[in-house]
Order: structure tokens, then C-alpha cells, then sequence
């Protein structure tokens, strides 16, 4: 009895604020309710229909998808050369390992702010680059062709040294023995010891790290409310954003539950299938 007592105030606090909250969205995806109405009624799939005739709806999932698959392998592996490079530094590793995590610690809006002035076309760092070189500047924020990618870039800016800490310390984990006894065998080139000595054992910090970075490419929203919009001709939106309009702006609270359960049903079987396809490859210490 004893043990269910000492675990009943954190089950009380995860049905509150997570089971919770998922089965009212789950349960509100379901009806027509709207935010402030006094009455409801069942609508079954009616508001799952509604969203995958919306091509808004469809554009958005494929932004999302399109974000995931730029930043996180850019960033895994962005984060483990730059673990690597920086083990090597000597006495600067640890000055090296603060600047590289000082963006993932840093205040999202804040640095976004920084960004949107460094990318101005024409009072920005951007725009004098561009004349110095006689170029035309374009703002890249309002061009939908460049707007998404510059979205990617600012996420792999402030996330590869997040990336950076955990593979370092994967990578310090390591024992000297295991390169001596390779280099015994033959493994002592750089590629050689990558490939059958690093690689292998830090398969288990990059499947960590791997995990992570994809749900967190799922929950972009701040750079997209804070720099475009959505925009421009909605080649910035995302999930999230489509999901906090529809709640907020047009207070349709039925679609956006809809949007919700889509979006963290996408999550759970993307990071499923990742974990059951790369938890073989792993190989633990």
C-alpha cells in the first residue's frame, strides 16, 4: 500500500496536466464546441474530414515535414563533428563548449529579435553584405522560397550545441584502451577508428539525440510567430501555428483539438518508428 501512496501525488499531477489534457483534446476533437459556447454536439469525423480537404491544413503538414528533414540530420551531425573538434582543443574545450551552448540557454524571443535585425535587407548585417558586394538585397524573410530555409538555419544555429554537449559527453565516455587495441588491429586511421570504434559506441547517445531533436523540429513555433507569420502565401506554416490560430485567433476550438490530436499522433509514430528501427543499430556499453 505503501508504495501507491508515495506515487499517488505524481499520478494525480500527470493525469492533471498531461492524460488529462489529451483526452479532453481528443474528446473535444470530436464535437463542433467553439471557445466561449455553452453547448455542443457530436460531429464523429466530421472535423478530421474538414482539415484533410483544407489544403492550409495540408501545406502545413508538408512545411513540418520539410523543416524536420533540414534541421535534424544537419544538426546531429553538425553536433558531433563539433564534439569532436572541440575534444581535441586542449585548455579552450571548455570556453568552446560554453559559446557553442549558449544559444539552446538563451531566451527564444530574444535571440529571434536579433535574428530578424541581422536579416533585414536593408538596416541588417544582411543588407550590408549584400552591398558591399553590389547585390540586390533580398529579405529573405518575405521571399517563400528562402523563408522556410532561414527557419531551418536559425534552428540549427541555436540547437547544434545542445547536440554538441551530449555527444561530448558520449564521446568522453570512451576509454583511450579501446583506440589502443584498434590501432592493434589495424583500425588506426581517422576513418577506421570513426567507423568501427566511435561511431558504434556512441550509437546510443546519437539515437538519444536523434529523438530529441526530431520532436523539438515538430514543436517550431516561436520563430514562425515571431519572424513571418506563417507567411509569405503560407510558406512558413506549420503545425503549431496553424493549431494556435485556430484556437486563438479564430477561437474555433473543435479544429484546432482536430490539429492537435493529428499533430501529437504524427509525433508518437514518427519518434515509434524511429525508435524500433534504430534501437537495433544501437549498441550499449
Amino acid at each position: 500500500m505503501l508504495p501507491y501512496l508515495l506515487s499517488a501525488p505524481a499520478l494525480v499531477l500527470m493525469f492533471l496536466f498531461l492524460i488529462g489534457p489529451i483526452m479532453a483534446v481528443l474528446f473535444l476533437s470530436f464535437t463542433d464546441w467553439q471557445l466561449g459556447e455553452t453547448a455542443f454536439r457530436i460531429t464523429g469525423l466530421e472535423n478530421y474530414l474538414t482539415l484533410f480537404s483544407d489544403e492550409l491544413f495540408l501545406r502545413s503538414m508538408r512545411n513540418t515535414a520539410f523543416y524536420i528533414v533540414m534541421t535534424v540530420p544537419t544538426t546531429l551531425i553538425f553536433g558531433l563533428v563539433g564534439a569532436m573538434l572541440i575534444l581535441q582543443s586542449g585548455a579552450m574545450r571548455k570556453l568552446y563548449q560554453t559559446i557553442y551552448f549558449l544559444p539552446f540557454m538563451g531566451t527564444a524571443v530574444a535571440m529571434l529579435i536579433v535574428w530578424e535585425f541581422v536579416l533585414h535587407p536593408t538596416i541588417g548585417v544582411w543588407g550590408m553584405i549584400a552591398q558591399w558586394f553590389n547585390l540586390d538585397p533580398v529579405n529573405l524573410l518575405r521571399n517563400e522560397h528562402t523563408a522556410l530555409p532561414i527557419l531551418a538555419l536559425i534552428s540549427i544555429w541555436q540547437n547544434v550545441g545542445f547536440a554538441i554537449v551530449l555527444f561530448m559527453a558520449g564521446l568522453s565516455g570512451i576509454p583511450e584502451e579501446m583506440y589502443e587495441a584498434g590501432a592493434l588491429d589495424g583500425a588506426d586511421g581517422v576513418f577506421s577508428k570513426f567507423s568501427l570504434i566511435t561511431w558504434p559506441l556512441i550509437s546510443h547517445v546519437t539515437f538519444f539525440v536523434f529523438i530529441l531533436l526530431t520532436v523539438h523540429s515538430f514543436q517550431i513555433f516561436e520563430s514562425v510567430a515571431v519572424l513571418t507569420k506563417g507567411g509569405p502565401n503560407d510558406a512558413t506554416e506549420v503545425l503549431t501555428y496553424t493549431m494556435y490560430k485556430e484556437g486563438f485567433d479564430y477561437f474555433r476550438t473543435n479544429i484546432a483539438s482536430a490539429i492537435t490530436v493529428v499533430f501529437l499522433t504524427g509525433v508518437g509514430a514518427l519518434v515509434l518508428i524511429k525508435a524500433a528501427w534504430l534501437e537495433k543499430k544501437v549498441h550499449y556499453q
